[in-house]
């Protein structure tokens, strides 16, 4: 492990909030430093108080933070945070979101609705970033929602280089839970030598969040071991469903791998039930160690954020890392 080159111009400091400092202690390891230190606690009416313990002033500050559960909490945080940054005039501020919050609101399905996901990156543009830094975004096009650079990590070459080392032997098939990541799908065979692709028909209530429906299954998946891949497990009934759906159909086995486990309640029963042999994630969110269940493997995004903070720390490419598909 070696350490960042600094040059006078130029200070490399990481930070962390509260809700995730594991990943980000793992992140600065790998960056051959250490997270800055810092006071954060609430007030009696909860509002959150944070202060560095040592001068910003002229630093790249990289500030991570999961937005996990009290989701609404954490992303306060985050903004705070990005505010005394700004205020104690760090030189280049880039926030590090491994899961992106209300990412999946980023349009409006019926009238008198929000578009959360635009106005969390208006918010952080307001605060003073000055960058973006997230892994898997929901969807592509909120990209263009933060008015400056907005680097989007793609946690798949992590997971897929463990289904290729566990299941490259097998006769493999890629599925989408949906039509509408089929894009991602279709990135997936390209990794695993070109396994033949299939897709989950579903239907969605817009009024009741959280459920779907797996109708059918588009595709050639029968005798084959099925990899199930999304961007999130949130409650689980989603993927549980389309799992059960590719047995129906002729699957010879099912592994599903998603980048954020969210898991809320009832999601670790769900998958702990399910027909899946292996769910594969990765650490962009904390998972309770009462949520852990024998077939579930977590992977480390750690190394994927690092390798991104030394590029755009050393004006390399992000895109590089990702053979120029980002």
């Amino acid at each position: 492990m070696t350490g960042l080159k600094h040059s006078p111009e130029k200070k490399l400091m990481i930070f962390s909030g509260r809700a995730h400092p594991e990943l980000a202690e793992e992140v600065a390891y790998q960056l051959g430093t250490e997270l800055v230190p810092m006071q954060a606690y609430e007030f009696a009416n909860s509002e959150i108080y944070v202060r560095y313990d040592e001068s910003v002033r002229g630093s790249d500050a990289f500030v991570l933070q999961a937005h996990t559960a009290p989701i609404n909490e954490w992303i306060m945080e985050h903004l705070i945070m990005v505010d005394a940054l700004k205020r104690a005039s760090a030189k280049q501020i880039t926030v590090i979101l491994p899961f992106y919050g209300y990412a999946r609101q980023d349009k409006k399905h019926r009238g008198r609705e929000p578009i959360s996901a635009r106005l969390m990156a208006d918010l952080f543009k307001t605060a003073g970033a000055d960058r973006l830094m997230a892994v898997d975004l929901h969807t592509a096009q909120i990209q263009g929602f933060f008015d400056g650079p907005v680097d989007h990590l793609m946690a798949m070459p992590i997971l897929s280089k463990h289904v290729e080392r566990k299941y490259g032997n097998e006769k493999l098939a890629v599925v989408s839970p949906d039509a509408g990541r089929i894009k991602v799908a279709e990135q997936w065979s390209h990794r695993l030598g070109g396994a033949p692709l299939a897709f989950i028909h579903k239907t969605r209530d817009i009024n009741r969040p959280n459920q779907s429906v797996a109708n059918r299954v588009v595709g050639e998946v029968e005798g084959r071991t099925c990899i199930l891949v999304d961007d999130m497990i949130d409650s689980g009934g989603t993927i549980t469903q389309a799992a059960d759906a590719l047995v129906k159909d002729g699957a010879a086995s099912v592994v599903i791998a998603a980048t954020h486990a969210i898991f809320s309640d009832p999601a670790v029963e769900r998958l702990k039930n399910c027909v899946a042999r292996e769910v594969i994630v990765t650490n962009t969110l904390p998972i309770d160690p009462a949520k852990y269940f024998p077939k579930l493997t977590q992977l480390s995004i750690a190394p994927l954020i690092s390798q991104a903070i030394r590029e755009v720390f050393e004006d390399g490419s992000v895109t590089s890392l990702f053979d120029g598909r980002a």
